[in-house]
């Protein structure tokens, strides 16, 4: 049986817990707040391109250049299976075609894959999550991935895409090469296309897509967290009141015992 103390020391750890889990439940209550905000007003910039490669039905590019798979994770963890689901998805990605490259943004995703699959990671950018995502972010993960000089057929962006509080839905996006736009067949719709303009839509296009993604990932991370850390509160209380009273009969029965122990030896002094 264990002792007061013991269990006065793990009671005392978990209230500690508890108070850490509470605290950052309601931080990520407010995080979760603001970047919901933020979500509505960054749809646009990737609903916009996805309509345009619909309008102008842009297919992926014939060849065998291998496919690009954008993830969007971030740095931080505690909540739920925001990263594990993506890192779930390019693993069979990745078992299904071995040519592919994966760019990761936030060092979660990095973490799943680099034992397997670090021949196939071909970029990682880090410090993601601490502080929400603006545009300018998304146009430098987009410029470091056109000066990488990644070739591809086909690509996609995988993402969390947020839904209630409570849950959110892992999405694949495509994604297509500057080439590929310029061969889809209803592009002659638009006016004034020449290559300059497609680049430079490609390229805004790519950092358009890439900043959606991250700001529905940020908001499904921080919707689970909160999730996450409202089960562990829970969880932690009811364990604070198994511990109490599991401490209360423990006091009690010693406290028994050593009444017990007195009057046996009343008894006995009765004799002599």
């Amino acid at each position: 049986m264990a002792t007061l103390k013991m269990i006065s020391i793990r009671l005392k750890s978990v209230k500690n817990i508890q108070k850490i889990t509470q605290s950052m439940k309601m931080v990520s209550a407010a995080k979760y707040t603001k970047a919901e905000r933020e979500l509505k007003l960054a749809r646009p910039y990737g609903i916009g391109a996805q309509e345009f490669y619909k309008k102008a039905e842009v297919k992926d590019e014939e060849g065998d250049k291998g496919q690009l798979i954008i993830a969007c994770s971030s740095d931080r963890g505690l909540c739920g299976a925001v990263h594990s689901s993506i890192g779930r998805i390019i693993k069979a990605d990745l078992a299904a075609n071995p040519n592919s490259k994966v760019v990761i943004i936030g060092d979660k995703v990095r973490n799943i894959l680099q034992r397997l699959y670090a021949k196939n990671i071909a970029m990682v950018v880090t410090e993601v999550g601490r502080k929400p995502a603006v545009f300018g972010d998304a146009a430098i993960v987009a410029q470091s991935i056109i000066n990488s000089g990644i070739e591809y057929s086909k690509g996609k962006i995988l993402f969390n895409a947020f839904r209630t509080v409570v849950s959110f839905r892992t999405t694949e996006m495509p994604l297509f090469s500057q080439s590929a736009v310029a061969n889809a067949p209803k592009l002659t719709v638009y006016d004034s296309l020449d290559s300059d303009v497609i680049q430079s839509y490609t390229e805004y296009s790519l950092a358009s897509l890439i900043f959606y993604s991250m700001k529905e990932n940020a908001t499904s991370e921080q919707s689970s967290r909160m999730t996450a850390m409202d089960n562990a509160s829970k969880n932690a209380g009811e364990m604070i009141d198994k511990l109490t009273m599991t401490f209360n009969r423990t006091r009690q029965a010693v406290i028994t015992r050593e009444l017990l122990k007195s009057l046996s030896a009343a008894d006995a002094g009765r004799y002599f």
